[in-house]
């Protein structure tokens, strides 16, 4: 087995992947599959509200949309903010050589083979690449999504930002878009919107407070962009221990910095994925039904335990003789000397000139300027939950308390209709959902409970006008010759 994250050799050929193309178009007509459209169409001043608009156009929003327009619910949109090809982390933040899951899962193909990454690869490469396979490539992921989008014909308007969310009196919820090189703003009004934001969630990059009063241009968050070239020949500081973090001092190492030296809080490295060894269709389908204390059990254990970096990032930093670890190291302060930043933790001093931090995210609604209409109504864990002794969780706490529709829950739940058709499908929805809105290994589950969720809202909210539909179907099957009434017949005169 190679070991290379290299594209594969021999070169892709396209008659394969024709041919796969013309199977899943087979598949899916086998399957009876899109459905054809069946939502009424709404207008509100002769402008057509969407069914369906879903905020972010990387893998959770296209896999949303793909399972939407299965069902049936074709008038929606996917908004995204990046060019079109540059939408989610593959080949913008993300700095990994390859995926950390296995290459067998199935991710968005929502068991559907021909749509598989696997079938998408053997189409191209063949099945003798595919076992020779290591793992996924990040930038080949990247390209199969852009098959996907492409091949399901997914309705994705790309440079087009969500500058305010906000709901209305009348249901509905109003998006104000502003899109294209000249900033063209509109209104959008949808009836479901979708928040498929990904990692970052519903906040934003995690800062440490060390952090909060360096210069700029001295410091990055690991989800920024990064000039690593300018980083040649200068000393470089990466602080925590994620894959994140080792794949930045890696891309730095790679780019000819001076050295790297990992700030690292805890006195050893993770070393078990303890998620893994209970993955299962049972955890995937069974968490959302867990009473609360355990939800939060699962989840702070998972944390406190850490997700170990792939051991090939690890590798990929270690090789450099100029790349130190320091463990049991966490900043206690870092004072800026002219260019230079002085970085003190327990074990000593240390100076560098740039720092990355490797530091997550956070789930605070109330920091993102486009929710700030609906984030002071929206209710938290920590609004109606009180967690166990020693088991405080500030990114728990702070978790949106949803509904079994990804839905957010009012302060006040009944005086907030609109709200409850708001749908969180990212990492905050981990808390009530379990991991099954953001991760591959349970995306195609996650976006069909999300999608039969809207559809069966949305059939909910026109049941008059679909009985109405039931009361005016008039086709008839029999034509009224197909039979005679014997007993009309034997009392004829």
């Amino acid at each position: 087995m190679t070991t290379s994250a290299a594209r594969p050799d021999p070169a892709p050929t396209s008659a394969g992947l024709t041919a796969l193309e013309a199977r899943l178009r087979d598949d899916l007509a086998w399957l009876e599959l899109p459905a054809p459209a069946w939502v009424p169409a709404r207008h509100v001043d002769t402008q057509r509200v969407l069914d369906v608009a879903i905020i972010g156009g990387g893998m959770a929003g296209l896999t949303a949309s793909a399972e939407l327009r299965l069902l049936g619910i074709h008038h929606h949109c996917i908004f995204d903010q990046a060019a079109e090809g540059r939408e989610g982390p593959w080949i913008t933040y993300a700095r990994m050589q390859t995926l950390r899951s296995p290459k067998q899962l199935t991710g968005p193909a929502l068991r559907l083979p021909a749509l598989t990454f696997r079938a998408w690869f053997e189409a191209q490469f063949g099945r003798e690449q595919w076992e020779a396979l290591y793992k996924i490539p990040r930038t080949q992921w990247m390209a199969y999504l852009r098959w996907y989008r492409r091949v399901l014909d997914l309705p994705v308007r790309n440079e087009t930002r969500i500058v305010r969310v906000a709901t209305r009196e009348d249901g509905l919820i109003e998006l104000d878009v502003v899109s294209g090189a000249h900033a063209v703003h509109e209104r959008v009004l949808a009836r479901h919107v979708v928040l498929a934001t990904g990692r970052e969630g519903l906040g934003g990059p995690f800062m440490p407070d060390v952090a909060q009063s360096l210069p700029k241009r001295l410091y990055a968050h690991s989800s920024d962009e990064i000039d690593f070239a300018a980083l040649r020949g200068r000393r470089v500081g990466v602080v925590g221990a994620s894959a994140s973090a080792f794949d930045n001092a890696a891309s730095a190492l790679e780019a000819g910095a001076a050295s790297v030296d990992l700030f690292i809080r805890r006195a050893a490295l993770p070393r078990i994925n303890k998620l893994t060894g209970i993955g299962s269709p049972g955890l995937v389908h069974g968490f959302l039904h867990l009473p609360d204390e355990w939800k939060w059990r699962f989840l702070h254990y998972s944390a406190q335990s850490q997700t170990p970096p792939p051991r090939d990032s690890v590798l990929r930093v270690s090789r450099h003789e100029h790349a130190r670890f320091h463990l049991g190291s966490p900043l206690e302060r870092v004072t800026v000397q002219g260019d230079t930043l002085r970085v003190e933790t327990p074990k000593g001093g240390y100076e560098v000139d740039f720092l990355i931090f490797a530091t997550g995210f956070h789930s605070e609604l109330d920091t993102r300027a486009e929710f700030s209409a609906i984030a002071p109504r929206v209710r938290r864990w920590r609004d109606r939950y009180t967690h166990p002794d020693g088991l405080a969780n500030e990114e728990l706490a702070s978790s949106p308390d949803l509904d079994r529709n990804f839905a957010f829950q009012s302060r006040e739940p009944a005086t907030d209709y609109a709200l409850s058709r708001i749908h969180c499908f990212n990492h905050a929805a981990s808390l009530t959902h379990g991991k099954v809105a953001g991760d591959i290994p349970a995306i195609s589950d996650g976006a069909q409970r999300l999608a039969r969720a809207i559809a069966a809202m949305l059939f909910d909210a026109d049941r008059e006008r679909h009985y109405e539909a039931l009361l005016a179907f008039d086709t008839a099957e029999l034509n009224g010759d197909e039979w005679s009434d014997a007993d009309a017949t034997a009392t004829a005169p």
